[in-house]
């Protein structure tokens, strides 16, 4: 399974404003691994940066001047997505812009050069509802370091929700490594079968067991000033008993 996570950075917040991309960041995982293979690309977007833009990602128009135009990089970034589940946080911010910049040249919106789009902020709402779920408050959460995140950077933040996103879906996935047994659901999930209690092995306690453990409530006893709760439990049972 192939999945990309990825971030803009943008001049403001409105495609339909004129707004463009400034930054673009990727990061592959393959079968729930980093694999180190990533896309970074820094964009001329022939305008500046709101200022409230460039206070969270510091990218100055001088430093943007002699970067490549998206039309340029509009086919690596499509190659380097092609067929993979993509995975933002607050996915529907950098659709809308890739949405916009793709239609500039001519090709259709970004779902249709992928499998499917994955909004991890949803998912993470989902877990962790009432919470903060933004990529700092995360990464908290899960224990993963951002000291380094000075300022937002494309690269940099796929790099932390990669991690988040690992963490976030970890699942017990362990428990059911081999399931190669032919037992697969419809949609491909393992389909268990009614639990049999009888193939268990029941292991009792033997009498030198036993005496340790009455001689272990006896000092409870002793020590609470009277019957302790395992006590208190067994009597109902043990008054039954000696009532039949």
């Amino acid at each position: 399974m192939r999945q990309i996570v990825f971030d803009t950075e943008t001049t403001g917040l409105d495609p339909a404003q004129g707004h463009r991309i400034i930054e673009i960041g990727c990061v592959e995982i393959v079968n729930r691994t980093v694999t180190g293979r990533n896309l970074h690309i820094y964009l001329n977007p022939d305008r500046d940066s709101d200022p409230e833009a460039l206070a969270v990602h510091g990218l100055t128009t001088e430093f943007l001047a002699d970067k490549p135009r998206f039309p340029e990089v509009a086919e690596q970034f499509i190659e380097f997505i092609k067929d993979a589940e993509l995975i933002a946080h607050n996915a529907s911010f950098d659709v809308k812009f890739f949405n916009a910049e793709l239609e500039k040249v001519g090709r259709g919106p970004i779902a249709d050069h992928c499998a499917v789009i994955t909004d991890s902020l949803l998912h993470a709402r989902s877990l962790f509802p009432g919470k903060r779920n933004s990529l700092d408050a995360l990464c908290d959460r899960f224990g993963i370091s951002n000291a380094h995140r000075t300022l937002h950077g494309a690269l940099l933040d796929s790099q932390l929700l990669a991690e988040v996103w690992l963490a976030m879906t970890r699942g017990q996935d362990a428990l059911l490594i081999d399931t190669d047994d032919g037992q697969q659901g419809a949609g491909g999930g393992l389909v268990l079968g009614k639990f049999d209690a009888s193939v268990l092995t029941v292991v009792a306690a033997s009498a030198e067991e036993l005496a340790e453990h009455a001689a272990y409530l006896d000092a409870l006893d002793k020590a609470a000033g009277g019957a302790c709760v395992w006590r208190r439990l067994e009597q109902p049972a043990d008054a039954a008993a000696e009532a039949a």
